[in-house]
């Protein structure tokens, strides 16, 4: 009789390793959600004040400048953070996801690598040779420790990656 559950060796398969940082999920959902739900009340409220005007701008001309501010607010959002990607790497795949499902891309399939650098982070874009699941290019902000760590295990993999960034 063989067992229904085999016990698999570490040597078996590849373990990944998160090269993006752990804020990413704090980034992707808590703020978005904190930011919309306190701005969309805010200028819910003022739509709902029967006053005058708030200091020396009229009230009507301060309501649909709230109005555009959530509606800016909300597409920067969206253009910046909701769509940061989690990535994983082993030695064979990259792997990207959004919380919900995950993909895996070959590391041939990888066009370039590009660094855009802020003051208290880096984000990398991802461009893919084809469109993939979540389309040619993914954002998600490095870590360089969780890099580092990765870079020990698979050095020749971190070296083509450092070889792609632009």
């Amino acid at each position: 009789m063989t067992p229904i559950i085999k016990k698999i060796n570490q040597s078996e398969f590849m373990k990944t390793h998160q090269v993006s940082s752990s804020t990413t999920l704090g980034l992707k959902f808590a703020l978005p959600a904190l930011w919309i739900v306190f701005f969309s009340l805010f200028t819910l409220a003022l739509f709902l004040t029967d006053k005058d005007g708030f200091g020396v701008i009229p009230s009507s001309t301060f309501k649909y400048y709230m109005l555009g501010f959530l509606v800016f607010g909300i597409a920067f959002l969206y253009w910046s953070v909701i769509r940061l990607k989690r990535v994983e790497m082993d030695g064979e795949f990259l792997y990207a996801s959004n919380y919900f499902k995950t993909f895996r891309y070959p590391y041939h399939q990888i066009e370039k690598f590009t660094e855009k650098d802020y003051f208290f982070f880096s984000s990398f874009h991802v461009h893919l040779k084809q469109a993939g699941n979540f389309g040619k290019k993914m954002t998600f902000i490095a870590s360089k420790k969780k890099f580092e760590k990765f870079a020990a295990q698979y050095p020749d993999v971190a070296q083509q990656f450092v070889d792609l960034v632009e």
